[in-house]
């Protein structure tokens, strides 16, 4: 443009020009801050799915120690591919630090690990192209996916797995005018954009490192042998105390044993029981007071080895005139907000006779025997009972919290935790939902908060934060699911009855094949 004589346009154009600058200088960091945003969250991606890869082999590890001459052979496999993906990881990390300590060394002002030099362009190009890191590198990715397909030995497996292996070199796209991939991916790059590429391809890594575990784990999960090593007789009786004349009644079952009879046979004092879906009943008349002892034996037959085992057990039992008993009907603890059912009864005692009083909570009465518990918070709570005659019995209870629900996703029909999912249900994902697993009481956790990160295959990770169920932007980026993309749901938070404040429930990631 041409340069206005007038001093006072002249100073206008240039406070225009310093101002453009300044906005200029501005977007600049915001997108160097968010390079390193994008690191930080796909290096909290890649601790996820490490543990989860952990968690995968120690099951391997378990169930090929169960039959060892049948699924023996992918032991050395399964080791193999996590010794690969570690000696991969150490690799990468080792590039990284050099090229922060060829830019400086840390920033002390920042938290985030970028160097001093982080917008340096001539330190990536010099490392990568000049020192011939970058061919290295191109060479390390390509010798890493071989010996990672190299563990499948099925020709038809393996042309199948090679499709959901991310870690790959590249091509260097026709209209481009860098002649090599190292010229691509590092010539006059800015550090702050190096140092994101290479967590993600330790991020590729660990995904095929998932691929082929699943593979593996496939493959030992067959049908497995009956392991009958370990034996617990146990007595479930009617009535833990008894007034004179009463019956006694339990039931005897051997612990850890299926519901299926065949081959099971059970005796209490030499009396042989008659079974029923893997129990056995048996009730006799005490015919004296005090401590009185029975003696059970269970015999099982292995269906598959035809192998015998016996085990005894000898349990005691009091019967007395008159007793006070309390019990929590679903287990023994209180949790803090919910309905802790209890029934109070003494023996020989009217209910309307009995005087029930509590600390540590709130009592209230249901009907003759039944009361409802509610506590505020954890600790101990106690139940005194007494009744006409000088009854008096105390029982402490545990207070807890609620336990840590587990998060699934929710996808409009069977729930997934995680692993891999086709891109057509990971498109259809709703959510995340808060389970309380195993939990007998009447509650309901639900989702405050958690963090998004889709990894694109071969694309950039980008991030949406959740506040409630889900949001647009979370939807987006599930909709765009292909096969290859890689998502993490971390630092997921819930809210369960009682809580003060929200609780971390960890995360999970899934992989889209």
């Amino acid at each position: 443009m041409s340069i206005p004589k007038e001093p006072r346009q002249l100073m206008i154009n240039l406070m225009y020009l310093v101002l453009t600058a300044m906005l200029a200088l501005n977007v600049s960091a915001e997108i160097i801050n968010a390079f390193f945003s994008l690191n930080k969250g796909i290096k909290e991606s890649n601790s996820i799915v490490s543990e989860s890869n952990d968690n995968m082999k120690k099951a391997i590890d378990k169930q090929i120690e169960t039959t060892p001459a049948k699924y023996g052979e992918y032991k050395e496999p399964a080791a193999r591919v996590v010794s690969i993906v570690k000696d991969f990881e150490s690799y990468v990390n080792d590039m990284t630090d050099k090229l922060v300590t060829a830019a400086g060394g840390k920033n002390p002002k920042y938290s985030d690990g970028r160097p001093i030099r982080y917008k340096d362009k001539d330190v990536t190009t010099n490392m990568f192209l000049t020192q011939g890191k970058g061919a290295e590198l191109e060479q390390k990715i390509k010798e890493v996916r071989e010996n990672l397909i190299a563990v499948i030995k099925d020709p038809t497996d393996k042309a199948t797995l090679m499709k959901s292996i991310p870690l790959q070199v590249d091509a260097v796209p026709a209209d481009s005018k860098a002649k090599s991939w190292p010229e691509l991916k590092f010539k006059q790059m800015p550090v702050a954009a190096v140092m994101p590429q290479l967590t993600k391809m330790v991020a590729d890594a660990k995904t095929s490192e998932t691929a082929i575990l699943n593979y593996i784990m496939d493959k030992v999960s067959g049908r497995i042998e009956i392991k009958l090593d370990k034996f617990l007789v146990s007595i479930a009786p009617k009535k833990a105390y008894l007034i004179r004349g009463d019956k006694f009644e339990a039931d005897v079952a051997l612990g850890a044993y299926s519901s299926t009879p065949n081959g099971l046979s059970i005796s209490v004092n030499g009396q042989g029981l008659s079974i029923k879906d893997g129990v056995g009943h048996y009730e006799a008349t005490p015919s004296g007071l005090g401590k009185q002892t029975i003696k059970a034996t269970a015999t099982i037959v292995n269906p598959v080895t035809g192998e015998r085992k016996t085990a005894e057990g000898t349990f005691e039992y009091e019967v007395g005139e008159k007793s006070v008993a309390i019990s929590a009907e679903k287990m023994n603890v209180f949790y803090v907000g919910v309905v802790n059912p209890i029934a109070v009864s003494a023996a020989g005692v009217s209910s309307n006779d009995i005087r029930v009083s509590m600390t540590g909570g709130n009592l209230s009465k249901v009907d003759g025997t039944n009361y409802n518990v509610t506590c505020d918070r954890p600790g101990e709570a106690v139940i005194t009972v007494s009744a006409p005659g000088g009854l008096n019995a105390t029982k402490k209870f545990r207070v807890k919290m609620i336990p840590d629900p587990a998060p699934v996703l929710a996808i409009g029909g069977p729930m997934k935790k995680g692993g891999a999912i086709p891109s057509g249900i990971v498109q259809s994902i709703t959510g995340v939902i808060a389970e309380l697993n195993n939990f007998d009481f009447e509650a309901k956790c639900s989702i405050q908060s958690y963090v998004l990160v889709h990894i694109p295959k071969r694309e950039d990770a980008r991030q949406a934060n959740v506040s409630g169920f889900i949001n647009d932007e979370a939807k987006r980026y599930l909709g765009q699911a292909k096969p290859g993309d890689q998502y993490s749901f971390m630092n997921i938070k819930a809210r369960c009855p009682g809580d003060p404040a929200a609780r971390d429930i960890g995360g999970m990631s899934i992989f889209v094949r």
